[in-house]
């Protein structure tokens, strides 16, 4: 065998590495940075303390709901990323993140409902528009954002009113 050989094998399990280390990445960076989110802008007593609808969920089911759909949201931002990093969908896909971080500190931190309410109303159309994307480039990225609309779709549902309610 030539040299060439080797090297051409040594790039491609180069490529092979980085990509695991990129979706490790994803993967961990992802939830990391929504559990830090929600423990920086806990609930709290103000949030006890509203009037809430009668669909609210228990305080209990945000934190295994939340830690399931940032792994989906991560697998999708890895193969996203993989196949277009600087696209208009890697774009939709970042909005949506900061997005999703900013809510919390609007709504349980500074307790503007109103302007978080925009905020989960913008979040929502981001996804969609994700979804929309991918829809035909990566079914499985885009398929994984359909939980994760729902949710953000209940949970703009119930911003919506909370603020009715107080």
């Amino acid at each position: 065998m030539d040299g060439t050989h080797d090297g051409a094998l040594q790039q491609d399990g180069d490529r092979k590495r980085g990509r695991w280390y990129r979706f490790a990445a994803f993967l961990f960076l992802v939830p990391a940075a929504g559990i830090l989110i929600g423990v920086l802008n806990r609930s709290g007593a103000w949030y006890a303390a509203l009037d809430k609808p009668s669909f609210n969920p228990p305080d209990a089911v945000f934190a295994p709901v939340w830690t399931i759909l940032f792994l989906m949201i991560a697998v999708a931002g890895f193969r996203t990323f993989e196949a277009e990093p600087r696209g208009t969908t890697m774009r939709l896909w970042s909005l949506q993140m900061i997005l999703n971080f900013a809510w919390p500190p609007i709504f349980f931190s500074v307790y503007r409902m109103d302007v978080a309410l925009g905020v989960i109303v913008a979040l929502f159309a981001v996804i969609l528009a994700f979804v929309w994307r991918q829809w035909a480039n990566d079914r499985l990225a885009a398929t994984l954002f359909i939980p994760y609309a729902g949710w953000v779709g209940f949970a703009t549902l119930l911003n919506i009113s909370l603020l009715r309610l107080n």
